[in-house]
């Protein structure tokens, strides 16, 4: 079981971006303009596109030092930097009550780890989430790719194999929907961030949620026994 962490479990406040731009100050001495699209990327592929729109020569050279330095001032960060960090409606039961039915859990995100530990943390969401099985933006800038690592990791620490439909995806994008169904895993989107139900469900997720205030809807739509407008979606396109 692998959630994504913003917009799906924690609300940031825009601590990332804020970060984003400590970072580039510091390695380049100048404001950062703008800050590429976020939403179910990889910090990989935002940092490339974000040195991109700064006009930085050869930006693709400069990614893994910029990630380095992101990962250093995560470190630095204090108690005020994260006072607005806060977990996503229903998120610590839903985590819980899947905790309960025997699920591992753990994060596939497009935050660096120190990042998603950050925010995690603050948003008092540690609890019932293996932090050591899941994968992380600094890997891939494609999302799918952080899935067989998430498996690999799982698989070597539980001696259980997580192929297909075992493991299940959880985001509120429909990029997140895409990484679940090009590695044959189950997509469940929820609607807490930017995109409507509508729009995640037409992205081909199996269940999709309002939200995380129902925790046995929840259950129900990681196992297959709720879909949600997943379902009607479904039966729209096979009428067409």
């Amino acid at each position: 079981m692998l959630w994504d962490v913003d917009y799906t479990l924690v609300n940031a406040s825009g601590l990332g971006t804020r970060l984003y731009e400590d970072v580039f100050f510091e390695m380049f001495g100048r404001e950062l303009s703008a800050v590429a699209p976020k939403a179910g990327r990889t910090d990989r592929a935002i940092t490339l596109d974000t040195l991109q729109l700064a006009g930085v020569d050869e930006p693709r050279s400069w990614v893994d030092d910029f990630l380095a330095a992101l990962a250093r001032r995560v470190a630095a960060v204090d108690g005020t930097e994260t006072a607005h960090v806060h977990a996503v409606a229903g998120a610590p039961e839903a985590i819980a009550a899947l905790a309960g039915a025997g699920f591992r859990q753990s994060v596939l995100t497009g935050n660096i780890r120190p990042l998603a530990a950050l925010k995690l943390r603050a948003a008092g969401l540690g609890d019932h989430l293996d932090l050591g099985v899941g994968a992380y933006g600094d890997v891939h800038e494609v999302r799918a790719e952080l899935v067989p690592v998430a498996r690999h990791a799982a698989r070597v620490t539980y001696g259980a194999d997580f192929a297909g439909l075992s493991t299940v995806l959880v985001g509120d994008t429909p990029l997140d929907v895409a990484a679940a169904l090009a590695t044959g895993a189950r997509a469940v989107g929820v609607a807490t961030g930017s995109f409507s139900a509508a729009e995640i469900a037409s992205a081909g997720a199996h269940a999709v949620l309002p939200d995380l205030t129902d925790a046995a809807r929840v259950l129900a739509a990681v196992t297959g026994a709720f879909t949600g407008l997943a379902g009607e979606a479904s039966r729209v396109r096979s009428r067409r």
